[in-house]
């Protein structure tokens, strides 16, 4: 199981998702993506494409700056 990290900062919606729907075929099963984001819709993005995908969302926090970190695992 190998961990990928994913920089979408400064990308507005739906870059994020474009970009983490792009590094997929990348990953393995049981990967883990790491992205931090800070546009405004990207949680419910996330929660949504996961939801949508089968993906496994670990978490998804939002720090005091509006800074996003989400962990998916593929």
């Amino acid at each position: 199981m190998a961990t990928q990290k994913l920089d979408a900062l400064g990308l507005k919606c739906p870059q994020p998702i474009l970009k983490v729907v792009a590094l997929i075929p990348t990953m393995n099963a049981g990967d883990i993506l790491e992205v931090e984001a800070d546009c405004p819709s990207f949680p419910p993005d996330i929660k949504a494409w996961c939801g949508k995908t089968g993906k496994t969302l670990l978490m998804c926090s939002t720090d005091a700056n509006g800074k996003h970190s989400a962990q998916i695992q593929i």
